[in-house]
């Protein structure tokens, strides 16, 4: 009987995997499976993969720009073709940053007698499809934004219930992201809401980046990994220390679940707002780079100054996050008043380590990472590379190493070990 038993549940696990619509099992993350690596398994991965959603996307956390942060509803198509421009004349597009995202407010306030989301004429006269067709021929990409209540949460029409209809509008548009939100939502599970958009959009056959807007309200990495490419794991970010460091501690405990096809979200960059100094900007773009954060640019890129470019297009601290491995780095260390020095670490391929010494202290300190915090054996001698200064700062570390961080500054480094090693993940 009770093999008869396995069998059946055997089956049952089979034909519950097959009907997950446009989902797949993916093998154990592939850090687990290194062997003869210097890191240890400090950096636990576990939680990944279990029916990932499979649409091709976000292999690496997305990058590219959102209207919300700098210009919230004070949007037309105009601002949207000049950021285009000037994502591809600052350089910005080349180092990956390719989508172009229209948050809320693109939509006139009421459906059409079709039932159809219609661009509001004042801002948007040329329509959607038009401004897609702009950005495509920069070789960049088109996002818009929905909501998965009845209204967006600047009431404008939502699409729960109406998945199927907007999602086949937008692809005919040539949309290529979309970002949706979770107001005005009946008090429905998001369980319920989120998963009949992923069908409409794989059902369009146009592939869409679908990244989820939950505000972490229900610990959506627990579950959205079955459901989008990237799921929110905290409320709304504003342009202050205060609010980006508290972002960051809570992103942070869900460092397991990230992952190759769908990452935890911390929300869009604040840098270069005006809210924070070039430090704290620095230790922003660092930190969300080291948790494989999406780097969704959030300030007026026509604008941009020079101190804002130089901290957006650091090629090292991108090539971070965008590392094949996809292990979300974490805070493994603090020390100081109320722990306010501290070493945030993780491994990358190639069987290297990415390090950040963040000072969140109001005070100049000296921060030390001993190997064994970070997951080193403590004999493994490592060159570091400084990833701001763009320099080998030792060619032959062995035990621990320490660095003067600026008050809410960082320092950022890549650790190679001295000696070969047969993984070459």
């Amino acid at each position: 009987m009770a093999k008869w038993s396995g069998i059946v549940a055997v089956v049952s696990l089979t034909v519950f995997l097959m009907s997950v619509t446009a989902a797949t099992v993916l093998p154990i993350h592939p850090y687990l499976k290194v062997e003869d690596t210097f890191i240890s398994q400090l950096y636990d991965t576990s939680n990944y993969g279990f029916l990932q959603i499979d649409n091709g996307l976000a292999r690496t956390p997305q990058m590219g720009w959102s209207t919300w942060n700098f210009f919230a509803c004070n949007i037309n198509e105009t601002v949207i073709k000049e950021t285009a421009d000037a994502l591809i004349s600052t350089g910005l597009a080349s180092l990956g940053y390719t989508y172009v995202n229209i948050d809320d407010c693109w939509s006139r306030s009421t459906r059409n007698l079709k039932g159809e989301m219609i661009p509001d004429p004042k801002t948007f006269p040329s329509g959607i499809k038009a401004l897609a067709d702009y950005v495509h021929s920069k070789g960049l990409k088109l996002g818009v934004y929905s909501d998965a209540g009845i209204f967006t949460c600047q009431v404008r029409p939502g699409s729960l219930f109406q998945e199927k209809n907007d999602a086949e509008l937008w692809a005919s548009w040539g949309v290529d992201y979309l970002k949706y939100d979770n107001c005005y939502n009946l008090g429905l599970p998001p369980q319920k809401r989120y998963p009949p958009m992923r069908d409409a959009l794989n059902d369009t056959g146009r592939t869409i980046f679908y990244a989820l807007c939950e505000w972490g309200i229900d610990d959506p990495a627990e579950w959205a990994g079955k459901i989008g490419n990237s799921w929110r794991t905290t409320d709304d970010i504003n342009d202050t220390w205060i609010s980006m460091t508290t972002i960051a501690d809570i992103n942070n405990k869900w460092a397991s679940y990230a992952g190759p096809g769908g990452w935890n979200d911390p929300d869009m960059l604040e840098v270069g707002n005006g809210g924070m100094n070039y430090h704290e900007y620095k230790g922003h773009f660092s930190i969300w780079a080291l948790m494989k954060a999406p780097l969704i640019i959030g300030c007026d890129v026509r604008n941009i100054t020079a101190d804002t470019l130089k901290i957006l297009s650091n090629k090292e601290v991108i090539a971070v996050d965008q590392d094949p491995l996809g292990v979300q780095g974490r805070r493994v260390y603090a020390s100081g008043p109320d722990g306010c020095q501290q070493v945030w670490a993780g491994p990358l391929s190639r069987n290297r380590l990415a390090m950040v010494l963040w000072n969140r202290c109001s005070k100049a300190a000296t921060i030390t990472a001993n190997w064994s915090a970070i997951g080193l054996e403590p004999s493994i001698s490592v060159s570091m590379r400084d990833l701001w200064k763009h320099e080998v700062v030792s060619e032959n570390t062995v035990g621990s190493f320490s660095a003067r961080v600026n008050a809410h500054g960082c320092e950022m480094y890549i650790l190679t070990p001295r000696r070969s090693t047969r993984s070459s993940i």
